[in-house]
């Protein structure tokens, strides 16, 4: 798991601005929102705070998303 997480840290550096793609779940923002990358926890979730305000995470393998 620890080589996952430097990977993602390397892959989605803090100030990253993405893009979503998609994301389940209802509060889950709107595919198309922007956002900027905070950080990647010791667990492989992508922190994200989306140019709406809010600040869920990514989740590799569940959540679609891209580099902007």
């Amino acid at each position: 798991m620890e080589e996952t997480v430097t990977a993602l840290q390397a892959a989605w550096p803090i100030g990253t601005r993405v893009r979503l793609i998609a994301m389940d779940g209802v509060q889950a923002p709107a595919p198309g929102t922007c956002g900027t990358v905070t950080g990647v926890d010791d667990i492989g979730q992508v922190h994200v705070v989306w140019d709406t305000g809010s600040t869920l995470a990514l989740l590799g393998g569940i959540d679609i998303w891209e580099r902007i």
